[in-house]
């Protein structure tokens, strides 16, 4: 039945359209592609990875359809002349071949396009190979195995075992096409007995085989390189088994399969089965033989009776290249005769890396910096503050919690495209505070805050430029277009305080693609579905379009060879609010190095609770912090610094796309003072160096000293590991360093095993990393979280009754005075009142030094109460012993009358804390002063029940009272008891 012939025009003009409609989004996406790298001026990075790309896909689809294809055509020639009839009549492969014949030249453009569309495809997929083959530059250190330069195993090896899985893949089809073909048109048919084939498919077939195997006898000695990465010993590389037994087993096979290749090609001008048939015999039986079973011999009965000895060469090797390739073969390890007993040592008053140590936890008052700062529920802040350093009034740096105030989105009702995409288009202002000091309501003492921006950091770190439009949480809106008409603003800058009205701005930044002209508003109309693009009359040859924002994404594009850090962090630098971002050059092909999961050794409570990005779990053995990139937060703009000059495979990829690099000498002065180590490369090098800080082989076998990185004891029974922290230390013979810290603990017992700080202040001695190893005496974090916990159990539990909860910040640990400190701030969560969320406020300080703890509202004074002194632990003895008699001589009237009066002050104490909390916004000044007379109260509310539960000096004595010293008296639910005692400040 033939179609009518309207139908039948119809159809292919269908097709056409469908066709150019697809085409015509397939270039809007790359062409916008192309706007964004032009506009943020790396257009090498995609014209380079572009241009690679296609290349290696037509190479890839023309090699496999070109191999397997011509062998296809080659089968159908040789066809016998006479069809299945030579062979004694037809075959169930008749009626195959008459169903197919009809169409088999659109079959095979069919099939041969899907087979180089494939192909084409996953040969393009490893342009990162073919890039770092060409590019690759040499290490100038050769493996000592064969002697042959890091740079064949990391860029030439990679390259070699691609090209041979391609050409294996490719043999493979071409059997497999080719032996169909010859046997739809009678080359071979199976019949009883046997296989009966043509001369012309013997022919054939013989000689694919004979290249199959001749590239097997290639991976056979190629693979002996591989045995570099090896996992069959007791760490990765070449063990014994693999270098006595693998090593030769594989040069013989190499040798067996050039022998078998050549007996397959021998069949082509020796009839019959017989030779391919010994010769696939013999191939299979010595693969068996000399590459399975005789390695496993070894390895049974003679490594593991004396695998110690027999593997110590090799376990040597893992050890260090293992510390080279993830650069810890530098690290510092010292035994530090850590003094436990606080009465033997001269607490250091000088010492500002513990006097002056950060206590705001960046974890957990992000939601206070919500709250107080914020200003409008658009705002936002991270789930996570970063830590940095700025100079205090008399020029000291002092570490700072510091955030920046980013755009969520338009309110709640007003959320339509106008707001989403032209009004609300960014962020605004950069909120920080001081880590070691709050003010007298216990909340951070702002330097740099609301809006506009003001504080003393804002004129001493002179930021002119207080915008936001790219940054870490951009909002809902995927993309936002900005610019317009600089005369009539209409994008919010920030709403007035105190008032109704709203300040605007347009934007005027170098960053973002014009969309002035109808093309490109076409094209991102069509890239973004949303015809508004097109329609809106707001946007005009001032506006562009702003995507990509988030800083990670945005290096991640510029720079895909790159490994980002999960943590990007802001700072003012030269005027301008600045992402800086850590790159890394990583690989899976540094021989004899332990291979491990980067998201493993990167995994943390701050990865778990993903307030910073998850590394993914990729196999790594190898890793530099080669790269330390910005963008700014107003226009986009991304740059590049070389940070490790050093690292080969840096300098790889700089061949590779050249100029995209920048010297780190071209860092300004400001921007190096806020440069710090890693965080993410920190985790992964301790966890290698909870292993490898031994480098004696045999201790290493033992393994009886190797390290566990402890779980975070403030996140009670989880199973996560304790995150490092950013603060100001002091090493022994060094001075204070803005430092990144961890500790390890032993892998059976709590106590302290090590102590590791690497500095990170930008300076001569940035990256130099010291392990102090520490004596049996000293608790571990979980100890001195227990002990904390236990000791004051009564007292911090006060402060979690009702409305309020506890949460302790982080566990800080710090050599100080000959020995190692713990400090930990412990904040409150109480509600404010006016709808506000519950946050955290700074409400004591505890500190740990050996068996000695302190906790009062101030480091200051908990430190004092710990390194107190002879003298003054004295006094405060014989001041215990008075209080004893006079308690002696209170008689229980005296005792209940100030019982009585200890309470009401306490309710009052309560009453006037709670109308301040309550008030909008809440009077922190009279919640302070409310909150000290609190604490007196309770003080004289367990002192009452101390000389009530204290026997008289008469028998008399009422026998009732027998309150314990640590529990007040029963109360109502408003008690004052469950009040918050005051912050403190402490400077």
């Amino acid at each position: 039945m033939r179609l009518p012939r309207r139908p039948r025009l119809l159809l292919p003009v269908a097709i056409a359209l469908v066709a150019i409609v697809a085409a015509f989004f397939l270039f809007s996406g790359i062409y916008t592609d192309y706007l964004w790298f032009d506009s943020t001026n790396f257009t090498s990075v995609f014209t380079g990875v572009l241009l690679t790309k296609i290349v290696l896909f037509l190479v890839g689809a023309v090699l496999m359809v070109g191999i397997a294809g011509g062998n296809m055509l080659l089968a159908f020639r040789m066809r016998p002349m006479f069809g299945p009839a030579m062979f004694g009549g037809g075959s169930g492969a008749d009626r195959y071949r008459l169903a197919l014949d009809p169409h088999r030249k659109l079959i095979f453009i069919v099939g041969m396009g899907l087979l180089a569309l494939f192909s084409g495809s996953s040969f393009a997929g490893q342009w990162e190979t073919w890039l770092k083959f060409i590019n690759g530059v040499p290490f100038g250190k050769q493996d000592q195995l064969f002697g042959m330069d890091i740079s064949f195993f990391m860029f030439d090896y990679p390259f070699i075992r691609m090209v041979l899985n391609f050409l294996f893949t490719a043999v493979i089809i071409s059997i497999v096409l080719a032996a169909i073909t010859h046997y739809l048109y009678g080359g071979f048919r199976l019949q009883s007995p046997g296989v009966h084939a043509s001369r012309a498919a013997r022919t054939h077939l013989s000689v694919l085989l004979g290249v199959f195997v001749l590239l097997k006898a290639v991976a056979y000695w190629i693979d002996r390189y591989g045995l570099v990465f090896s996992d069959r010993g007791f760490v990765h590389g070449a063990s014994y088994t693999d270098v006595n037994a693998v090593l030769p087993a594989k040069t013989i096979l190499a040798i067996i399969a050039l022998i078998c290749a050549a007996l397959f090609f021998a069949g082509v001008v020796r009839s019959g089965g017989m030779i391919p048939g010994v010769s696939f015999g013999l191939l299979v039986l010595s693969a068996i033989l000399i590459g399975g079973v005789y390695p496993a011999l070894v390895e049974q009965f003679q490594v593991k009776p004396n695998q110690q000895g027999k593997e110590a060469q090799y376990i040597e090797r893992n050890i260090e290249a293992t510390r080279q390739a993830y650069n810890v073969d530098k690290t510092e390890v010292e035994t530090y005769n850590a003094q436990a007993d606080p009465t033997k040592v001269q607490a250091n008053d000088g010492d500002t890396s513990v006097s002056g140590v950060r206590l705001l936890d960046p974890a957990l008052v992000s939601s206070t910096y919500e709250q107080t700062q914020r200003i409008r529920g658009f705002y936002s802040f991270g789930d996570t503050l970063d830590v940095d350093r700025y100079p205090d009034a008399n020029g000291k740096l002092i570490d700072h919690v510091v955030g920046v105030r980013e755009l969520t989105g338009p309110p709640e009702g007003q959320d339509n495209w106008i707001n989403r995409h032209l009004v609300y288009t960014h962020g605004y202002g950069f909120v920080a505070a001081p880590g070691n000091q709050v003010d007298t309501g216990g909340l951070p003492a702002y330097t740099a805050k609301d809006m506009p921006v003001s504080g003393p950091l804002v004129s001493q770190s002179k930021l002119q430029e207080p915008r936001v439009y790219y940054g870490e949480d951009p909002g809902s809106a995927q993309y936002v277009i900005a610019g317009g008409n600089p005369n009539n603003p209409q994008e919010l800058d920030y709403p007035e305080i105190g008032g109704t009205g709203q300040k605007n701005t347009t934007y005027t930044g170098q960053g973002g693609v014009p969309v002035g002209s109808f093309f490109n508003r076409l094209l991102f109309a069509a890239k973004y579905g949303e015809a508004n693009i097109v329609l809106s009359g707001d946007i005009n040859d001032n506006s562009k379009i702003l995507y990509v924002r988030n800083p990670r994404d945005r290096i991640e594009q510029v720079a895909p060879f790159l490994t980002l850090d999960g943590n990007p962090y802001p700072a003012v630098v030269d005027g301008r609010i600045t992402w800086i971002v850590d790159g890394y050059t990583t690989s899976n092909d540094y021989p004899y190095s332990q291979s491990e999961s980067l998201g493993d050794m990167t995994r943390d409570t701050s990865s778990d609770r993903r307030v910073i990005a998850q590394q993914p779990s990729d196999k790594i053995n190898y890793i530099r912090n080669s790269v330390k990139a910005t963008v700014d937060a107003y226009d986009g703009t991304i740059k590049l610094y070389g940070w490790d000059t050093n690292d080969p495979v840096l300098k790889t990829w700089s061949n590779a796309f050249p100029g995209i690099i920048r010297p780190a000498s071209e860092m300004s002065a400001d921007l190096r003072s806020h440069v710090r180590y890693p965080e993410d490369l920190f985790k992964v090098q301790r966890y290698t160096l909870s292993r490898y800080h031994i480098t004696n082989p045999a201790a290493f076998y033992s393994g009886q000293d190797f390290w566990n990185v402890p779980n975070d004891p403030t996140q009670g029974t989880t199973n996560v590991k304790q995150p490092p922290y950013y603060l100001t230390t002091t090493m022994p013979g060094s001075k204070p360093a803005f430092s990144l810290t961890t500790t390890f603990v032993p892998r059976q017992g709590p106590n302290l095993a090590a102590f590791m700080a690497v500095d990170s202040s930008g300076g001569s001695e940035y990256g130099r990393m010291r392990i102090l190893r520490m004596p049996s005496t000293v608790p571990g974090p979980g100890q001195a979280q227990n002990a904390f916990q236990s000791r004051f159990a009564g007292e911090l539990n006060l402060l979690g009754v009702g409305a309020s909860s506890v949460r302790y910040g982080n566990l800080l640990t710090l050599p100080y005075a000959g020995g190692l400190v713990y400090i930990e701030p412990v904040y409150i969560q109480v509600a404010a009142g006016g709808g506000q969320e519950p946050y955290p406020i700074l409400q004591r300080v505890l500190v740990s030094f050996g068996n000695k703890i302190g906790v009062k509202r101030t480091l200051e004074e908990a430190l004092a109460e710990v390194f107190g002194g002879p003298q003054n632990t004295q006094q405060n003895e014989q001041q215990q012993q008075q209080q004893e008699q006079e308690q002696e001589q209170t008689t229980p009237s005296q005792a209940n009358a100030a019982l009585s009066s200890a309470i009401s002050n306490a309710q009052k104490a309560y009453q006037d804390a709670q109308k301040a909390l309550q008030a909008s916004p809440p009077n922190w000044d009279e919640y302070g002063k409310a909150q000290k007379q609190l604490e007196d109260a309770l003080k004289a509310i367990e002192g009452a029940n101390t000389r009530q539960a204290t026997p008289a000096a008469t028998p008399s004595a009422s026998p009732t009272a027998t309150t314990p010293p640590s529990s007040p008296p029963a109360t109502p639910p408003a008690s004052p008891s469950a009040s918050p005692s005051p912050p403190g400040n402490t400077s």
